[in-house]
């Protein structure tokens, strides 16, 4: 099913937490979100509860403590989320937005190479493509 809207961002900070948990009550993701900040058990229910509303976690009610779990993968809200940004911010210019984010963050020289090597499966990606369409210079 999908969502019926997007994520506000409580709403991201618990996905994070189940995605990076696995099914979880309530009770423990309120206690991860202590770890950072002073959140009410009934605060994070009533969350969680319209999450399952939206459809954006799944809830089991056959045991006593109800366990929810994600119901949308990680890496459809985050495509969702940077899409918005792009269009929104940066105009629909993806490269605007890795110049802002690389100017705005120092990669490690371990990010540096997984850019590279992605930016290489890239090319040889759109090369290949070039070549299957008949387009090869």
């Amino acid at each position: 099913m999908a969502p019926k809207s997007e994520p506000t961002e409580s709403e991201l900070e618990i996905l994070q937490i189940l995605w990076e948990q696995g099914t979880s009550s309530v009770r423990d993701v309120n206690e991860i979100l202590n770890q950072t900040r002073d959140t009410g058990y009934t605060t994070t229910l009533k969350i969680m509860q319209i999450m399952n509303e939206k459809g954006l976690v799944s809830r089991d009610t056959t045991q006593r403590t109800h366990l929810y779990d994600a119901a949308i993968p990680k890496e459809s809200v985050q495509q969702g989320i940077v899409q918005k940004v792009i269009q929104s911010v940066f105009r629909g210019s993806g490269k605007k937005l890795i110049m802002q984010v690389l100017g705005q963050h120092e990669p490690t020289p371990a990010e540096l190479h997984e850019i590279r090597t992605l930016i290489e499966e890239m090319e040889k990606s759109s090369t290949n493509q070039k070549e299957e369409d008949g387009l090869d210079d």
